[in-house]
């Protein structure tokens, strides 16, 4: 067989997103239906090959297996915390200066979340559609093992407090864990019951909306922004609609290439560029290391799309519609156009 040929065949059965190469083009179709690339999945901004994860472009930029001439452009001009490329060293400093947070950029907020509670929320539309909430769990049970909330904060865009306060859960607390929550037996006492509190966030999150009639994000109810939210509403007791809540421990490009979380500590030493949770840990901090994440994944550029998920009905993502000779004739870059996301990117927010 020709080289020349053999060469144009190899180049028609790669994969326009995540170049990998296939022997026959029924393979390379078969992969297409099952991967989800879209326009929404981290890229290298020098090779422009799409990765399922940032951990997977960090890997490719970085190692411990990098690409060769990826890696050394990105030494001399790559942001190592948004894995961005720069036009020149100059524009990453700049940039930099911009990308780096520190634990101390919301300053005077920080030390004032952690002089006392803010018990009284004022419902304020003003206050925007999306917030923030973490908790902070002691131990119940025989052995102190169970999670039991004892203290909840809540804030929105601008990293402001909207509710912070002292919670009293239903059950005898055996272990208050103070060496992380710097929680004392006072301090609960008098605090206020989780009944309370789950309704006070669920009237808030709600924003006037029945929650059966919640159904889209075009209505009054607001996003809810956190990391392993499903815990913290399971011991809040609070139900809210999955397609208003935004968890960084389980957004797909945010996840370990195992597909498996990552702590919330890693992610914002990784994406942000600070330390958070050393010592007595803050609800406070963990809000806004969340809410900082949220709005560097929503801010991403992509392509506007009108139907940009696999699960939307109106698209072919499934390929469902297409005979496999049909599908067979596309080129690789026809198939990446018609293929969808598996999961909502979070840019679609500010849409």
């Amino acid at each position: 067989m020709d080289s020349r040929y053999e060469s144009s065949e190899n180049m028609r059965n790669k994969c326009a997103a995540c170049y990998r190469q296939f022997n026959k083009m029924e393979h390379l179709v078969e992969h297409m239906r099952v991967s989800y690339h879209s326009n929404h999945e981290p890229k290298c901004g020098i090779c422009r090959k799409h990765c399922r994860s940032f951990e997977s472009l960090r890997e490719h930029l970085i190692g411990p297996l990098p690409k060769a001439e990826c890696e050394k452009i990105f030494k001399e001009r790559g942001c190592d915390l948004c894995l961005t490329i720069l036009g020149s060293r100059y524009a990453l400093q700049h940039h930099r200066e911009k990308c780096q947070f520190s634990r101390g950029n919301n300053g005077m907020l920080y030390r004032m979340a952690n002089l006392g509670i803010q018990d009284e929320m004022r419902i304020d539309n003003s206050r925007g559609k999306v917030v923030s909430l973490a908790c902070k769990m002691v131990g119940g049970g025989s052995d102190g093992s169970l999670d039991l909330c004892a203290r909840v904060c809540l804030i929105d865009e601008h990293e402001r407090i909207i509710f912070q306060t002292y919670v009293k859960p239903h059950l005898p607390v055996t272990n208050y864990r103070y060496e992380t929550t710097g929680i004392r037996p006072e301090f609960l006492r008098d605090a206020m019951p989780l009944r309370q509190v789950q309704r006070k966030i669920q009237d808030y999150l709600c924003n006037g909306e029945p929650i059966w009639q919640i159904r889209s994000r075009g209505g009054k109810a607001r996003i809810l922004v956190g990391h392993g939210l499903d815990h913290d509403l399971k011991c809040l007791e609070v139900e809210y609609p999955a397609i208003l809540i935004r968890d960084t421990a389980k957004y797909p490009p945010l996840m370990k290439t195992s597909k498996l979380s990552n702590s919330l500590k890693y992610l914002t030493k990784a994406y942000l560029g600070y330390d958070i949770q050393t010592g007595i840990q803050d609800p406070y901090e963990d809000c806004v290391a969340t809410m900082r994440l949220y709005m560097r994944m929503r801010s991403q550029a992509h392509k506007v799309e009108d139907y940009p998920m696999a699960s939307d009905p109106q698209n072919r993502n499934n390929f469902a519609s297409w005979r496999q000779s049909e599908l067979e004739r596309m080129t690789p870059e026809k198939m990446l156009e018609i293929s969808r996301s598996d999961y909502y990117c979070w840019c679609l927010d500010s849409k």
